[in-house]
């Protein structure tokens, strides 16, 4: 089945997955700390506005993974001091879903640390509607089929474990992936850019 791009979102971890099927030729790359979906360098020229963002950001005393340009303000919000439920929602209805052939939804989760006392949330922006939701144990939504919070079986020992589990998950059309933990005070990302990519 193919669902699109997706995350999974924990109480204290995040994963997200490009799968595409028009846009293969794409990785990520990790810019001290923020997690960037960008073209591969033999990707052909395209003026998409949809195919290069940040997708895991720290925010605040948060981490922000998502599906777009929304990442960034939401993890603004975050570090100006919003709870992780209004800085999910506010910008996911600002910026609403994608304007593409598809109406693509727009899916985030902020993940908290382990110790906080304020939830880890997942959200999305559809056409039809607008859902967040506390996470109290692994949450999947994807831009299609699988579009509201439904939660998953998913687990992540390490940034390394929740890159790799999304990215072999068994949906269609795998590019790249990326995990963020957010334990005992500390964030891990890492990245997984599949056996012709540079992941680490």
């Amino acid at each position: 089945m193919y669902v699109g791009r997706f995350i999974v979102v924990g109480p204290d971890f995040g994963a997200y997955r490009v799968s595409s099927r028009s846009f293969p030729n794409r990785r990520i790359v990790d810019r001290d700390g923020t997690l960037t979906v960008a073209p591969t360098p033999d990707a052909p020229e395209s003026d998409n506005p949809y195919i290069s963002y940040n997708c895991v950001r720290e925010g605040g005393d948060a981490v922000v993974v998502g599906n777009g340009s929304h990442v960034d303000p939401i993890a603004e919000k975050l570090d100006l001091g919003y709870p992780a439920r209004d800085a999910l929602a506010e910008s996911l209805l600002a910026l609403d879903y994608e304007k593409d052939d598809y109406d693509t939804p727009r899916i985030a989760g902020v993940v908290t640390d382990d110790d906080a006392e304020e939830d880890s949330y997942v959200g999305v922006v559809r056409r039809d509607a607008l859902l967040v939701k506390a996470v109290s144990e692994p949450t999947l939504v994807a831009t299609y089929e699988e579009d509201a919070p439904t939660p998953v079986e998913f687990e992540a020992s390490d940034a390394e474990s929740a890159a790799s589990g999304v990215y072999e998950m068994e949906y269609e059309h795998a590019v790249c992936a990326a995990g963020v933990t957010y334990r005992d005070g500390e964030v891990a990302v890492a990245v997984e850019n599949g056996p012709d990519g540079d992941g680490e």
